[in-house]
């Protein structure tokens, strides 16, 4: 936890547990698959190791894939996850 990659990534990461968790206890079926939550899940991991490497070695093309990542993990979250609307319904 030494990056501001990190830091995010993880975060991300953080957030997108507590909504699988808050959906896995509540009344009623699950809407959202846990296979849903793969994409963002391994974007912040991918997001992460692009964003170390370009700060470790100075490679601005890879922060920027680093940063690109972030925002599209979030993107995903928004549209497909749809944290706040809760259980997942459109």
């Amino acid at each position: 936890m030494q990056t501001p990659y990190d830091w995010i990534t993880v975060a991300i990461f953080a957030g997108l547990i507590v909504i699988f968790l808050q959906r896995s206890v509540g009344d009623g079926e699950p809407q959202d698959s846990i296979l849903s939550y793969l994409p963002p899940s391994i974007g912040c991991a991918v997001s992460n190791y692009f964003g170390n490497e370009g700060l470790e070695n100075g490679n601005t093309i890879y922060q920027l894939l680093g940063a690109a990542g972030i925002v599209a993990v979030l993107v995903y979250t928004f549209y497909v996850i749809k944290p706040f609307q809760g259980q997942g319904r459109s």
